[in-house]
């Protein structure tokens, strides 16, 4: 292979895309750099511009991963937290064109994504209600 084009183009995310449209992980994209240097000819090596671009694509694109990775992590948390912070508070949830209110009694994770159980005033409970689905939070009586 004597030079080689740039992995994606633009300046918009262009190389966090390159992974996406190749379907390729950042070691995969890695070792393709890797096999050119060991397969170029050697009275034609690769522009030393076309490296350290291709380099710091490599770079960006770790990056990117990386920072998607902890923020991910980050909305996980906040979304426990704030789920944990309606233990014992009453809520209310739309249910068709009226409202249920219960007191959350429980609180479980299916997949990292948090549900609700309520206790409604006339003892009975409903369980696997979504975190999202609450439309206000009281201090429960």
């Amino acid at each position: 292979m004597g030079g080689s084009a740039p992995l994606s183009s633009g300046t918009n995310g262009g190389s966090a895309n390159a992974t996406d449209a190749f379907g390729l992980s950042f070691e995969s994209l890695l070792q393709i750099v890797l096999t050119q240097l060991t397969y170029q000819d050697p009275l034609k090596p690769m522009d030393n511009f076309q490296f350290v671009s291709q380099l710091a694509q490599f770079s960006q694109i770790q990056q990117t991963q990386s920072m998607s990775d902890s923020l991910k992590t980050l909305v996980s948390a906040q979304s426990t937290a704030q789920a944990a912070s309606l233990l014992g508070k009453r809520v209310d949830i739309p249910a068709g064109a009226s409202v249920i209110s219960g007191e959350v009694t429980a609180i479980a994770f299916a997949d990292g994504v948090p549900t609700l159980t309520l206790e409604l005033a006339n003892n009975q409970t409903i369980s696997n209600i979504p975190l999202s689905s609450v439309t206000q939070i009281r201090e429960a009586n």
